[in-house]
C-alpha cells in the first residue's frame, strides 16, 4: 500500500473563499470609512478599480491597481490599511500567497471575528494550490490556533503535514479523527484510515499501520486489505510457524486465499492436525474456484483430494471410538482435536461442546491455542457472541492474541 492509492481531496474551494474575502474588505471599507473625506481619491479610485477587477477575476491587474494606490505620498494609517487589505484580497486570488501573507500581517492587528478567519483560510488555500506545502500547513495551524473549526481545513491540514513530511503531525491528527469517528458511532472514510497508514509507513511505525489495518479490514473489508494484514502478522518476529494452519483458517474465511499452493498445504496441514472434514473442504473449494485441478499440477491435486477422500472415510469409520478415547483420557488435548474435526463434518454444535469438555478437562499442550480454536468453531457454529468472549480471552505473545483479535474483527463484519 502506497500513497498512489490514497485520494489527496484537492482545495477546491478557491472561488468560494475569494469572493468570500473580497466581501469582507468590502464591508470593512464601508464601515470603517463611510465618511468619504477619509480616503482620499487619488487613493481610492485605484482601490475602487482593483475591487471592480477582482470581482471580474483579474486578479494581476487588481494587484497593478493596488501598487498604484500604493504609490500615492503622505497616505494617512486608514488609507494604508485599505490598500492592505485591498492586496491581500488580489493577491489571494492571484495565487501570490507571499505578497498576500504579507498583507495580513500588516491588517491583522485590526481584523478580527470571521473576517480574520477567511483571510487566514484563503493565504493557506493560496499556499496549498501553490504546492507550498510547509507554509500552508504553517496557515492552517495558524487557523485553528485563531479558533477555526472547519472540517474541511482540517482534512488540508492533515494533507499539507502528509504531503510536506510531516509525518507524525499527520499520524496524530488523522488517528484523533479516526478514535472520535468511532466514539460518535459514525464510520471513519477509507481514505482517511487509509493516509493514516501510509504515514505510519513512511514512520516505520508498526502500530500505526498494525491500527490502520485493523480499521480497514473492520470497516471496508476488501480482500486486498486481508492479505496485507495477514502478511503484515506473519513478519512479525516471535510469530510461531505453528500457527499457519489457523491463519489459512482466515485467509480462507475472509475470501483472501486465491494461489493454489495455499490451498494445497492447507489441507495437507488440516490433514496432519487431524482435522480430516476441513481438509476436505479446503480441496473441494481450491476445485470450485479453479486454483486446484488445473495447470502443471493438476494431477497432483488430483492425488491429494483423493488421499483427503480416504482420509475422512477412515475418520468417519473411527469417529466414535476416538471419542470413547478421548472422554476418558486424563486430558482434554484429544476431546479438542475430536470435536474440531466434528465442527468442519456438520456437527458443529456436538463439536463445541467437546471441545468446551478438553478445555475444561485441563492438561492442555497450548491453552491459548485451544481457546483460540474454541473460537473458531463457535464462529463456525453460528455462536458468535460466545465466540467473540473466547477471542478476548487468548493471550500468548506468539502470535495466538494477534491472531484472535483478527478472528474477532472478522466475526465482526464478516466476509469481504
Amino acid at each position: 500500500m502506497n500513497i498512489s492509492n490514497v485520494r489527496m481531496i484537492p482545495n477546491s474551494r478557491p472561488t468560494r473563499l475569494l469572493a468570500s474575502l473580497v466581501t469582507a474588505v468590502v464591508i470593512a471599507v464601508a464601515s470603517a470609512h463611510s465618511d468619504a473625506q477619509t480616503v482620499r481619491p487619488e487613493v481610492g479610485k485605484p482601490l475602487q478599480a482593483a475591487q471592480d477587477l477582482i470581482k471580474s477575476g483579474k486578479y494581476r491587474e487588481a494587484l497593478a491597481k493596488v501598487r498604484e494606490a500604493d504609490a500615492v505620498g503622505g497616505k494617512s494609517a486608514s488609507e494604508n490599511m485599505m490598500v492592505e487589505r485591498m492586496r491581500l484580497a488580489a493577491a489571494s486570488g492571484a495565487g501570490d500567497a507571499d505578497t498576500a501573507a504579507k498583507a495580513f500581517e500588516t491588517v491583522s492587528g485590526g481584523v478580527g471575528g470571521a473576517d480574520k478567519l477567511r483571510m487566514i483560510e484563503s493565504i493557506a488555500g493560496t499556499y496549498y494550490r501553490a504546492k507550498e506545502y510547509s507554509k500552508a500547513m504553517q496557515w492552517y495551524q495558524r487557523y485553528f490556533k485563531e479558533g477555526g473549526t472547519s472540517g474541511a481545513n482540517r482534512t488540508l491540514l492533515i494533507q499539507t503535514q502528509y504531503l510536506s513530511g510531516d509525518y507524525a503531525g499527520a499520524s496524530k491528527e488523522l488517528m484523533a479523527e479516526i478514535q472520535g469517528a468511532e466514539r460518535s458511532g459514525t464510520t471513519p472514510a477509507e481514505d482517511r484510515i487509509n493516509l493514516l497508514m501510509n504515514a505510519a509507513i513512511k514512520q516505520k511505525d508498526i502500530a500505526g499501520e498494525t491500527f490502520a489495518l485493523e480499521r480497514l479490514v473492520s470497516y471496508y473489508p476488501k480482500k486486498e486489505y486481508w492479505v496485507t494484514l495477514l502478511n503484515r502478522l506473519q513478519r512479525k518476529p516471535n510469530f510461531s510457524d505453528r500457527l499457519s494452519l489457523d491463519t489459512y483458517r482466515l485467509s480462507l474465511a475472509t475470501g483472501s486465499m486465491t494461489a493454489g499452493n495455499d490451498f494445497s498445504e492447507m489441507a495437507q496441514l488440516a490433514l496432519q492436525a487431524g482435522s480430516t472434514a476441513e481438509a476436505k473442504q479446503v480441496v473441494e473449494k481450491g476445485f470450485a474456484s479453479g486454483a486446484l485441478g488445473t495447470g502443471p499440477e493438476a494431477e497432483r491435486h488430483k492425488r491429494l483430494r483423493d488421499l483427503v477422500n480416504k482420509k475422512v472415510d477412515e475418520a468417519r469409520a473411527t469417529q466414535a471410538d476416538e471419542e470413547k478415547q478421548a472422554l476418558a483420557a486424563k486430558d482434554g488435548n484429544d476431546l479438542l482435536k475430536v470435536g474440531m474435526n466434528q465442527v468442519f463434518d456438520g456437527q458443529k454444535a456436538k463439536g463445541v461442546q467437546l471441545m468446551q469438555q478438553g478445555i475444561a478437562k485441563g492438561g492442555l499442550k497450548r491453552a491459548d491455542d485451544a481457546k483460540l480454536h474454541l473460537g473458531i468453531a463457535q464462529l463456525l457454529a453460528g455462536e458468535t457472541a460466545k465466540a467473540q468472549s473466547t477471542f478476548k480471552s487468548v493471550a500468548g505473545n506468539d502470535g495466538t492474541a494477534d491472531l484472535a483479535r483478527l478472528w474477532s474483527l472478522y466475526a465482526r463484519r464478516g466476509k469481504a
